[in-house]
């Protein structure tokens, strides 16, 4: 049995949403993406503010470069990382699916707010 092209462009898709949100899944990483949002960064400038080995910050760079949101750029033994945005799209078309229910949510608050401040006056 074969995938159609749909069914297998939506694992994919699912694959990487799930490589993004895991890499989006620790807070030592979501401050190498603030940081790295702000200018590109060498390895040890990225590690420096950190408590922890070289290593261990070069593993959260490495999960961070798997699911695309880093992107590393090797001269010799220099490592320089940039954020990379274009996974975050993915992240946000996700997301899209929910606005309906949280632009109901919020409607539906708004609108008991302004039933209670009637009823109170």
């Amino acid at each position: 049995m074969t995938l159609s092209t749909n069914a297998v462009e939506q694992h994919q898709r699912d694959e990487k949403l799930d490589l993004v949100f895991r890499a989006l899944g620790h807070r030592v990483r979501r401050e190498i993406l603030r940081r790295l949002s702000q200018h590109p960064a060498l390895v040890t400038e990225i590690a420096a503010p950190f408590d922890m080995a070289l290593p261990t910050v070069s593993k959260h760079i490495r999960v961070l470069e798997e699911a695309g949101l880093v992107v590393r750029a090797v001269d010799g033994r220099i490592h320089r990382c940039s954020f990379g945005p274009e996974p975050l799209r993915l992240v946000e078309s996700w997301l899209e699916q929910y606005r309906p229910f949280w632009e109901g949510s919020l409607d539906s608050l708004a609108a008991y707010a302004e039933d209670a401040e009637q009823d109170g006056q």
